[in-house]
């Protein structure tokens, strides 16, 4: 039996990505339908980036990257005054004290620095209402704008149904 590469007369041409490129040509090859039928090699690899086939992330079922560090540099930080001095820090659950110093989300949400700050390390939203900070991540901001202009899209959708029943 030929190789997918033999019988479309193709070759790769990066080393480096050779095995798992393989190996999505043969599951194209496998799987009819998938890819589409008539696909050569160099059409395929046209339409497939998969960040240098590290494979596409799924953002909406993986935790989103760390907040980017200029941002997180940048938060404000608010002194408590004694009406604030019965609220509390959302992560440890302890009262701010009065005169203390903690740091302010976009969202208005008060931290400790202690307790947002390893979280911000690790993700980039608010751990309350979840209000997204900006990520140094290129491929998750870009995921953020798809997903923020199908919202709009959608929302323009409903209106429009909307205002054609009025």
């Amino acid at each position: 039996m030929a190789s997918y590469f033999d019988e479309h007369d193709c070759e790769l041409s990066d080393h480096e990505h050779e095995t798992g490129f393989n190996m999505l040509l043969q599951l194209a090859r496998w799987v009819p339908g998938t890819w589409g039928w008539g696909l050569d090699c160099r059409s395929l690899s046209n339409m497939m980036d998969f960040q240098d086939l590290g494979l596409v992330v799924d953002w909406d079922h993986q935790l989103p990257p760390p907040a980017a560090k200029a941002v997180v540099e940048n938060l404000p930080r608010t002194v408590i005054s004694s009406s604030q001095a019965d609220l509390k820090c959302p992560v440890c659950l302890l009262e701010f004290e009065e005169e203390e110093t903690v740091i302010e989300m976009p969202c208005h949400h008060l931290f400790h620095s202690n307790c947002i700050l390893p979280w911000l390390s690790k993700t980039n939203s608010c751990p309350l209402c979840r209000h997204e900070l900006p990520t140094d991540d290129d491929a998750y901001e870009e995921h953020r704008r798809d997903k923020a202009r199908k919202q709009q899209q959608q929302h323009r959708l409903e209106n429009l149904h909307g205002a054609m029943y009025m």
